[in-house]
């Protein structure tokens, strides 16, 4: 059964009377050969153990049930449930997990299923929940490896540099704990319902260490929001929200300047290394203070 041929989908969801739910973003793949791409670059087959967010019919659940030993795909609409148990009957070495995986603890699940085996995740993500699931994804720290497919400009921002449009406290964020590469493009066209922006696929390799290391990991990212929300602004500005009580705008203008920073910089231009350097000098003189 090809669970990309659009045919076959709406035969298959017809059976079970199944209708499209904009509120999940759900767009199903019509091209074969995206979910074995995938499946093949996913390391799956090296791991031997999947998670899979978000299965929908099956297409790329099935192309991980060809090269790992083992699924495990996590489904929110159970509506999807009795279709999987169709599309995938031809499996044994798949189970489906009903449940929100903003919810899951995922290190939980993946200690409960695959003991103490490798593991990695895959997802083709709704969008209106692409940040928070990455972000849950690898705060699990249980995977080797995470592919997931996004919006094409969320990929983008994410492996983003610094002094780009598209650099933002995300990229920061996933930088700071992985390693990113879009993996390859997927044309809107692919998908049905058709959606109205273009994908990509993502690879993210979680780092051992974070990417820099600092004194205080909360005030870090403390900065950097504090630098990309308002990111027109220039720094000495932007950070005055959450230093200006203990340090003033003096005060932040000689934490700039030790780092080796203009006062006039903006945020957005600013490296893992340089945020890592001025959290380490700001919690210097937070306790001087």
């Amino acid at each position: 059964m090809n669970l990309c041929d659009i045919d076959v989908i709406r035969a298959v969801l017809a059976r079970h009377g199944f209708r499209f739910s904009k509120s999940l973003g759900q767009n199903f793949l019509t091209d074969l050969s995206v979910p074995q791409r995938i499946a093949a670059q996913s390391g799956a087959a090296q791991a031997g153990h999947v998670v899979e967010v978000g299965p929908g019919m099956g297409c790329l659940t099935a192309e991980l049930c060809r090269v790992a030993g083992q699924v495990v795909a996590v489904e929110l609409d159970r509506a999807l449930l009795p279709v999987l148990d169709e599309t995938l009957a031809g499996f044994d070495n798949y189970e489906v997990v009903q449940g929100d995986v903003l919810a899951l603890d995922l290190a939980a699940l993946c200690r409960e299923k695959f003991g103490d085996g490798r593991a990695v995740a895959c997802a083709n993500l709704p969008y209106y929940i692409t940040t928070p699931a990455i972000t849950a994804l690898l705060d699990s720290r249980a995977f080797d490896q995470v592919t997931v497919m996004v919006q094409k400009e969320v990929a983008e921002r994410i492996c983003a540099a610094p002094g780009t449009a598209a650099y933002s406290a995300f990229s920061i964020y996933v930088q700071y704990r992985a390693a990113a590469e879009i993996l390859f493009d997927v044309r809107a066209d692919c998908f049905v319902p058709r959606p109205k922006v273009d994908s990509a696929v993502l690879r993210l390799t979680p780092l051992q260490q974070p990417a820099v290391q600092t004194v205080d990991e909360k005030l870090f990212f403390s900065l950097v929001r504090a630098a990309f929300n308002m990111r027109r602004k220039t720094l000495v500005n932007a950070l005055g929200p959450v230093l200006g009580d203990r340090l003033g705008k003096n005060g932040i203008t000689a934490l700039i300047g030790t780092v080796g920073l203009d006062a006039r910089v903006r945020g957005e231009r600013l490296s893992l290394a340089d945020f890592a350097r001025l959290t380490d000098a700001a919690a210097g003189m937070l306790a001087r203070a």
